[in-house]
């Protein structure tokens, strides 16, 4: 009987392994595409290929369809009958409402994490932006993309909002995969502009463990303006300067 017990506990401890084992590649799965697509190595409107995701993480079709569905609920993906997952595309109608509502929702959701933001939450901000400025001093342009984001995002919880979080949360992706050439430290035009910035955050940290719920909102509209000029940029960058009568590439005589 002891003999028996022993074998049922065994074999329930190698099932709760297995699936702790299953959970744990789901979620690297997960996390994983969710950084390739803010980073961009997964480009806006291409479709991702389920075999070879399947293999890489070594998951079956069921967990990764899971994954897929969680990631198109959050707005990374977009399911197309007969097509599969396709990364969100940043269409022209995607970025006006961008632009047009991220003022919004950055303001009041920052006002209200100022309201609401517990002390923990205060500590992973502040972990948050010590990763950030460590990105920035390193010049790793992914990092200090996925750091704000994440920066934000905490903002976002802080808020605790079940409306206002889950705008921010799709507003983020786009603001994170744009933000990209923004980071890059080969702009180095923008170099001052992410000084300041990352001097933004020290001050979002600072209103919001007081408790400055006005002046919170204020520079989120600050912080907002800083980046956007730069923004609308990437979406509508410069002509090529390309003499009139030559082609691309064409020698002149």
């Amino acid at each position: 009987m002891i003999f028996v017990c022993c074998v049922s506990v065994r074999a329930s401890r190698q099932e709760a392994d297995l699936v702790k084992e299953k959970r744990s590649r789901k979620t690297i799965c997960l996390e994983d595409l969710q950084r390739r697509i803010l980073t961009q190595d997964l480009e806006p409107g291409s479709y991702l290929d389920e075999t070879q995701i399947a293999e890489a993480y070594a998951i079956s079709r069921p967990p990764l369809r899971e994954v897929l569905r969680q990631l198109a609920g959050d707005g990374y993906v977009v399911l197309q009958e007969n097509r599969g997952a396709q990364v969100a595309p940043m269409t022209h109608k995607t970025l006006r409402s961008f632009f047009v509502a991220a003022p919004m929702i950055y303001s009041a959701v920052t006002r209200l994490a100022a309201e609401n933001a517990k002390p923990a939450q205060i500590m992973r901000l502040k972990d948050t932006q010590l990763l950030f400025r460590a990105a920035i001093r390193d010049g790793d342009a992914a990092a200090r993309a996925l750091m704000n984001e994440r920066f934000h995002a905490i903002i976002g919880e802080m808020a605790d909002n079940d409306y206002l979080t889950p705008s921010l949360r799709r507003l983020l992706i786009d603001h994170t995969r744009i933000g990209m050439t923004f980071y890059s430290p080969r702009n180095q035009a923008l170099a001052k502009q992410r000084s300041v910035a990352a001097d933004q955050h020290d001050e979002f940290i600072e209103l919001i463990e007081t408790g400055d719920a006005d002046a919170a909102a204020d520079l989120a509209i600050a912080h907002w303006e800083l980046s956007r000029a730069e923004f609308e940029s990437f979406v509508t960058p410069q002509s090529m300067q390309i003499p009139l009568g030559h082609a691309p590439g064409e020698l002149k005589q």
